[in-house]
């Protein structure tokens, strides 16, 4: 019997997110054969070993409950071992870390950097990994190298002048994406229409990180693609996201209001197998491990092209991940379970 650090929370802008994901995997842990050691981050940062009921992380109330105890992590290599900071000097152990935090803090590497200084297996893509697919800029020059077509973008750093980035949206051509270079969930990302609408999206992207990006419009619709494994991989069914206006941004992802999610995707079975294929090329050259969702856009005239790598996507029984590794045979508990083994055995 293995026991799970599972990280939830953090100091993200998708903190509630993520305590939708850890209790979607905490519920669906194969009792006979690991035993969860539940570890929540509030958005202040403060870690809190939780050993109550599981219910309570879905509306948020689990960090103020007596069962909430302060706890920190050793960095002694090897050692697998929490500090519980109650006064009482004890501590828990662990056999493996499985991060599900979405975002910066606990996406982008960081998390990732501090669990492999343990030495502990980690579940889930490495520091180096998560960094690069955080980051749109780097992770499409990297999937350019590997032969994929990624959208036309320019990249501004904050005190840009604004009559460049002006220019640069012209020489995109309206209409265009602004986007944070790391952010996750579509926060800070705007589509615009026209010249009057760019100060205001660049303000927007602006207020999640310290870069930007001008992105062009792809014509067509995303899809998405589930990867699973480390060198033999597998793949789910391919998604489609169907939008009725605008993008797929935050409000739409979480409550579809006038979207729709297609599982598997309304496309002939070539065009899939050809999604799956570019899914895996993409996550072999960005260095993912264990599990992560790669989303694309498939134009009009059946061309494949990058757009991001979700290094720990929405895991709860109703998220893209899990729903596409569903149409692929894979039930929520032994997916989970697979996820574990992986990530143990990497």
């Amino acid at each position: 019997m293995k026991t799970i650090l599972v990280l939830f929370g953090g100091c993200s802008t998708e903190h509630e997110v993520s305590l939708q994901s850890a209790y979607g995997v905490l519920t669906h842990m194969d009792p006979g054969r690991y035993t969860p050691l539940p570890v929540g981050i509030t958005r202040e940062g403060r870690w809190l070993w939780y050993a109550g009921p599981l219910e309570h992380l879905t509306d948020g109330t689990w960090e103020s409950r007596p069962e909430a105890v302060p706890c920190t992590l050793t960095l002694d290599r090897g050692a697998g071992r929490l500090l519980v900071l109650d006064g009482s000097g004890g501590s828990l152990t662990f056999d493996a870390a499985f991060p599900i935090l979405h975002g910066k803090n606990g996406e982008d590497g960081t998390v990732q950097g501090l669990l492999e200084l343990t030495g502990v297996p980690l579940i889930g893509c490495g520091a180096l990994s998560s960094a690069l697919c955080m980051d749109k800029d780097r992770a499409h020059k990297l999937a350019a190298l590997a032969g994929v077509r990624v959208p036309g973008s320019i990249l501004f750093r904050r005190g840009a002048d604004n009559h460049r980035i002006a220019a640069a949206a012209e020489g995109l051509r309206y209409p265009l994406f602004v986007k944070p270079v790391r952010a996750g969930s579509s926060f800070g990302v705007s589509r615009v229409d026209g010249p009057e609408w760019l100060a205001a999206a660049v303000e927007a992207a602006f207020a999640h990180d310290r870069e930007i990006l001008l992105e062009e419009a792809v014509p067509g619709f995303e899809v998405g693609c589930a990867v699973l494994g480390n060198d033999a991989l597998t793949v789910g069914a391919v998604d489609e996201i169907e939008l009725s206006q605008g993008f797929f941004n935050y409000e739409e992802k979480y409550t579809l209001k006038t979207s729709a999610i297609h599982c598997p995707a309304r496309i002939s079975p070539e065009q899939a197998t050809r999604i799956q294929e570019t899914a895996k090329i993409i996550y072999q050259a960005l260095d993912c491990r264990v599990f992560a969702r790669v989303d694309l856009l498939l134009t009009p005239e059946g061309e494949i092209v990058f757009n991001e790598v979700n290094t720990i996507p929405g895991f709860t029984p109703h998220s893209r991940y899990p729903s596409m590794m569903a149409a692929a045979g894979w039930g929520f508990t032994t997916l989970v379970s697979r996820i574990i083994e992986l990530g143990v055995e990497a």
